[in-house]
């Protein structure tokens, strides 16, 4: 087997032993280093005892559950975190990404589209130090992930910002739902490209207020657009 494209240390935490120890041998002979524990609390743990390029982690987990372990982790550390659960339903992506996850996969999977999704989260993490980009009284700082509408900072999720950052980066363009996913989410949703909408209100509700000039479009048949 050729050698993976991006190599480091993955911190699996899963409670369903014959699936953890099949991914540990598969990321294993990709050249990947893996540490592997069974429930949420030990999975915590070892998240704040060492620094690691990326966690697996699943959501149905005993002691603690994913989610909890998400949420603790990204409150300290932007390692990037990809959600394994049995479960499709759009709240559940919905509650997954809000915790602080980067992207999501459902049971049961190719083992070729988690090393692709690994591939997409550790090339961007690349050092990058873009401009800042402003639309009307709209500013977002890339380099520090901060968000303005005139002299207020608005507070955005990893997730909001992301799909934000895109909006913005490709503002005047209308970008279709499934554009908005594969960019901003780095995969395809299987058709629920209703979450994108979810996330669009999300943005409405905050950088949107009363008597703020409207900044997100809709356009009819296609998707969304931001523009003055």
């Amino acid at each position: 087997m050729s050698s993976p494209e991006h190599k480091g240390h993955v911190l699996l935490i899963e409670d369903e032993r014959n699936l953890a120890r099949y991914l540990q041998l598969e990321l294993e002979n990709e050249g990947f280093r893996i540490d592997v524990v069974h429930d949420g609390v030990s999975g915590l743990e070892k998240a704040f005892e060492q620094e690691y390029d990326l966690i697996l982690l699943n959501i149905m987990l005993p002691e603690l559950s994913g989610i909890e372990v998400c949420r603790r982790v990204r409150e300290a550390k932007d390692v990037p975190i990809i959600m394994i659960t049995a479960r499709g339903e759009v709240p559940d992506i919905v509650t997954g990404l809000d915790s602080g996850a980067n992207d999501y996969l459902t049971k049961p999977f190719a083992i070729e589209e988690l090393f692709a999704r690994i591939r997409v989260l550790l090339r961007n993490r690349e050092p990058s130090t873009p401009a800042d980009i402003t639309v009307g009284d709209l500013c977002i700082q890339p380099a520090a992930r901060r968000v303005f509408r005139g002299e207020e900072e608005i507070e955005l999720t990893p997730r909001e910002y992301d799909l934000l950052a895109y909006l913005i980066q490709n503002k005047g363009q209308a970008l279709s739902r499934e554009q908005i996913l594969s960019s901003v989410w780095g995969f395809d949703f299987m058709g629920n490209t209703n979450v994108v909408d979810v996330y669009i209100r999300y943005l409405r509700n905050k950088i949107e207020k009363t008597g703020s000039p409207k900044l997100i479009h809709t356009v009819r048949g296609i998707g969304y657009t931001l523009r003055e």
